[in-house]
């Protein structure tokens, strides 16, 4: 792992080099840091193609197929979701980001609408087979406290979290996701504690109780933990979920739909430091928030 000290080198070198473009900064900060398993930043044509695996999103149907636009913080690109939209790779085909050393970190820069729950990206199927929930980065999951914040979920079997009857193991930020605007939203899981950064802070949250855990066995007075960081020892199960992006498989439907754009997603499969985070998080503000 590079230390932090060559990571503010680097910085600097990406600072001073005036001749490169916004596209090129995030991509290098992206790419010299270890352990990055894909990323796209939605620049060219082939936008579905991502850096690092040889996979390909696709839509189930055209019409289902979300918008390029000419906007966004990495490459000035992103793609525009409408709430009915999402992308994926099928199981057998996710290779790398089928995640196997037990740790993980997601980076995301989204523009959120704030209108619903948003699947950003992962491998997340809350229905087939009682589940395959593997990990994935949400904004906004208010079930378990995790309201307009950026939540990171992981699961070891891929079910629900007993007693209750979904899973409850995400971490959510303190932070709230503003609306309508460009961040960068991330989790990392480093087989104990899964931590929710917004726009590359990450902000502790106090023990609370814990909504809708009331009543269920060995819980008459409710469920009372720590959101963020959140502890979760058990490790990132294999459990057959597709790699999708913008939505994921609930209810015996896709649902819990991204609505608004996101400029780009990269995936690691170890926990990277806050620093790091920080660090990859990055992008000049100047050349987004344009709407």
């Amino acid at each position: 792992m590079r230390s932090f000290t060559l990571l503010l080198l680097s910085t600097l070198t990406v600072m001073l080099f005036a001749g490169c473009d916004n596209r090129t900064q995030v991509a290098s900060r992206l790419e010299s840091v270890d352990n990055l398993v894909a990323y796209w930043d939605f620049a060219s044509d082939d936008f579905l193609r991502p850096e690092g695996v040889d996979a390909i999103l696709q839509s189930q149907r055209d019409d289902a197929m979300p918008t390029l636009i000419e906007d966004g913080p990495l490459s000035g690109h992103a793609l525009h979701f409408d709430g009915n939209d999402y992308l994926y790779i099928p199981y057998n085909q996710t290779k790398e980001l089928n995640i196997k050393s037990g740790e993980v970190t997601v980076v995301a820069w989204v523009r959120w609408s704030g209108e619903q729950t948003g699947f950003v990206g992962g491998m997340w199927n809350e229905y087939e087979d009682g589940g395959k929930r593997q990990y994935g980065l949400f904004v906004s999951l208010p079930h378990y406290n995790g309201a307009n914040q950026v939540c990171g979920h992981i699961s070891k079997t891929g079910k629900p979290t007993p007693p209750f009857p979904y899973s409850i193991d995400y971490s959510a930020s303190k932070q709230i996701v503003p609306t309508n605007e460009w961040c960068a939203v991330a989790f990392t899981y480093d087989g104990e504690y899964i931590r929710s950064y917004l726009n590359g802070r990450f902000e502790e949250r106090q023990k609370e109780l814990i909504n809708h855990t009331k009543g269920f066995e060995g819980y008459p007075e409710g469920l009372r933990q720590v959101k963020n960081p959140y502890y979760f020892p058990d490790g990132i199960g294999d459990n057959g979920s597709d790699f999708t992006i913008g939505a994921v498989f609930v209810n015996n439907r896709i649902g819990n739909y991204f609505k608004g754009e996101i400029g780009g997603l990269a995936i690691y499969d170890r926990a990277l430091s806050a620093q790091e985070v920080e660090y990859v998080s990055w992008w000049d503000k100047n050349l987004s928030n344009k709407n």
